[in-house]
């Protein structure tokens, strides 16, 4: 009977040479040093925006224009995913270049006015609770390997790189332009 492999080393932040322009502010973004913790790290930071959001608020958009409270949490689902597909793709050695995706053509076929706040609270835990155990399987190599997506090259780490940091942005961006904090 073999031994179970140990805990997964700590999965240190990316250089700029593995992380698009456009991906770096999410990668400063993160928290610490370690992937893991940093992406525990931005899911403590959603619960603990979600508790300063008002009965019924999760509707409001501060503009027209703007994503709803719900609509940004179903963006961060729906990238979480996209960014998870990436890296197992990119991780098992696939070289095949990935298209981007259209954010804003993604929210409103989400139809998030059906679901309840919490609904996609759940998801998102469950999106990320795999997220966290899908990079503890990635070994060192897979971690370093790179892919083509939307036209720039990245690393299997940054993309959990991105995946944290761009949900501690739209945390921000709640707290700031619709929670007035």
């Amino acid at each position: 009977m073999t031994t179970p492999p140990g805990p997964h080393p700590s999965i240190g932040r990316p250089g700029d040479v593995e992380v698009p322009a456009y991906y770096r502010e999410y990668v400063r973004d993160a928290d610490g040093g370690d992937l893991v913790r940093a992406l525990h790290k931005a899911s403590d930071d959603v619960w603990s925006t979600v508790y300063h959001i008002a009965p019924g608020a999760a509707d409001m958009r501060y503009a027209p224009d703007k994503w709803s409270i719900k609509e940004i949490f179903q963006h961060l689902i729906d990238a979480e995913r996209i960014f998870c597909y990436r890296a197992l793709r990119f991780s098992r050695n696939d070289d095949t270049a990935l298209e981007g995706f259209d954010e804003n053509t993604y929210v409103p076929e989400a139809k998030v006015e059906r679901r309840g706040l919490h609904q996609l609270l759940r998801e998102h835990d469950a999106v990320r609770a795999s997220t966290i155990e899908l990079f503890r399987s990635f070994d060192d190599d897979m971690l370093r390997r790179m892919g083509t997506a939307n036209g720039e090259r990245i690393s299997v780490r940054a993309l959990g790189w991105v995946i944290a940091g761009h949900a501690m942005h739209h945390m921000r961006v709640v707290r700031e332009r619709y929670l007035h904090r």
